[in-house]
């Protein structure tokens, strides 16, 4: 690609018939809404600038477009124009006359509900526009019946002419299995101008963007196709049955490409993978696995039946036993954790920390070779080396008021039951008796035992 590249995207639509008192492009496609999945490809081509065009629900839409990037500079890049009556495609594109008039280069335009379009096909379409130096670029599929698209015009010579809508089409026109799904590459200028020609005199008294290559041809430009095979690559989602297909098409395609770069899963059927994960090689998934976000897992790990993650990033080594949630979570590597365990909000183990039965860890890291094998809710604590929990321990990081942190020292033993009133910190090399309560800071090299725990004996002189 020669020039600059924009995007705009239309996403202002109410979407009737997902029969849903929430904006279309906000329903999900495995963890992401949509807008957030067409985003993500938008961004893949670098533009310079992403205009979206809201409407219905426009701010919610906006903080999940927003949301939709962890990189603040192409964030940045977003904008938003609101389209305050639905009047077409053409009056959307409109709306958004003076954000284009800004812009340089190509304008790739196409529509915030289709979720699974790839950045190489929209590369592929802004290469033949600029190879062709078309005022005007489209992708086109062909389907069979023709599904509720736009069919796709051309003249004895096979070359472009129109595009009708369905809804405007004669008996012959009808038949046409050449289709418009809505994909284009404009230059600015003569986009502009054949904004300016939109009129609503159609079967649904609406300004159509179809209709803009069709004033171009008129005005001696020329207007260039590019066939994509992959027809429902570009599906809209129009309703939950379209959504659900969709999210299986998705989902497959990326248990394929994982298990083509060399990971086995036990059972796709019953595993569910966003396709933002990556896995790394002889790492094993087991049935109804759920990963989500963006989720990396390094090589010859081990994630058992049950357990989902959640934007968690998980090195080499590490096992994660059956039934199992970790959200926003870091195993460094040869980490095990589960049965049965909950890692949150910023949770880490570093490198061979073991989580065991029944265990929760809340914005707490554990050292290296830390175990806390059972029953045990570890929150807000930073913990040691070499540090063993004992089962049923408590950090108690909540006064009524605030979330106070709890800190535990390198190769220090805390006995079942102890309850660690925060804010506090046991000291390297101490000991807890079973049942203690600790309500003040443990020297290092210290034995505590008592409600409250008191030191009873040096460990070291």
């Amino acid at each position: 690609m020669n020039s600059p590249v924009n995007v705009l995207i239309l996403a202002a639509g109410l979407g009737t018939r997902m029969k849903s008192d929430q904006a279309k492009v906000l329903h999900k496609l495995g963890s992401r809404p949509l807008i957030a999945h067409v985003l993500r490809t938008a961004a893949a081509l670098d533009p310079e600038s992403i205009i979206v065009v809201v409407g219905h629900q426009a701010d919610k839409v906006e903080a999940a477009a927003r949301s939709a990037f962890a990189d603040p500079a192409m964030a940045d890049r977003l904008q938003f124009v609101t389209q305050d009556k639905q009047l077409g495609t053409g009056h959307a594109v409109k709306c958004a006359t003076e954000a284009i008039q800004k812009t340089r280069g190509n304008l790739v335009v196409f529509y915030g509900d289709t979720p699974a379009v790839k950045a190489s096909t929209l590369q592929n379409l802004i290469a033949a526009h600029e190879a062709g130096k078309h005022a005007a670029t489209l992708v086109t599929i062909k389907l069979d019946p023709p599904p509720a698209y736009g069919r796709i015009i051309r003249n004895e010579q096979g070359n472009f002419l129109k595009i009708v809508e369905q809804r405007d089409c004669s008996p012959e026109q009808a038949a046409i299995t050449e289709l418009n799904p809505g994909f284009y590459c404009f230059d600015v200028p003569a986009l502009l101008d054949a904004l300016e020609k939109l009129s609503p005199q159609n079967a649904q008294g609406e300004y159509y963007l179809t209709d803009v290559p069709q004033h171009m041809l008129d005005a001696g430009l020329t207007v260039g196709t590019v066939f994509h095979a992959d027809a429902h690559e570009l599906d809209g989602i129009n309703n939950r049955a379209e959504l659900a297909a969709m999210w299986k098409r998705v989902r497959l395609e990326t248990l394929n490409r994982l298990m083509v770069e060399g990971v086995s899963i036990v059972d796709p059927d019953s595993t569910y993978i966003d396709a933002s994960v990556q896995i790394g090689r002889d790492t094993v998934i087991h049935p109804q696995v759920i990963i989500e976000g963006d989720s990396s897992i390094g090589a010859n790990c081990e994630i058992h039946s049950w357990s989902r993650l959640v934007n968690v990033e998980i090195g080499d080594g590490c096992k994660v036993l059956n039934s199992c949630v970790l959200v926003d979570t870091k195993l460094t590597a040869n980490n095990s954790v589960g049965p049965f365990a909950h890692l949150r909000m910023h949770a880490e183990l570093a490198e061979d920390a073991v989580v065991g039965n029944f265990v929760e860890v809340k914005k707490s890291r554990l050292g290296r070779k830390t175990k806390s094998m059972h029953l045990t809710y570890l929150g807000d604590a930073t913990i040691g080396d070499r540090v063993n929990i004992g089962a049923a321990t408590v950090t108690c990081n909540y006064d009524g008021k605030n979330k106070n942190p709890t800190f535990i020292e390198d190769d220090v033993k805390i006995g079942s039951d102890t309850m660690l009133v925060a804010p506090v910190r046991v000291g390297r090399g101490s000991v807890s008796g079973a049942g203690s309560v600790i309500t003040k800071d443990v020297p290092p090299d210290s034995l505590v035992v008592g409600v409250p725990a008191k030191v009873v004996k040096k460990l070291k002189e």
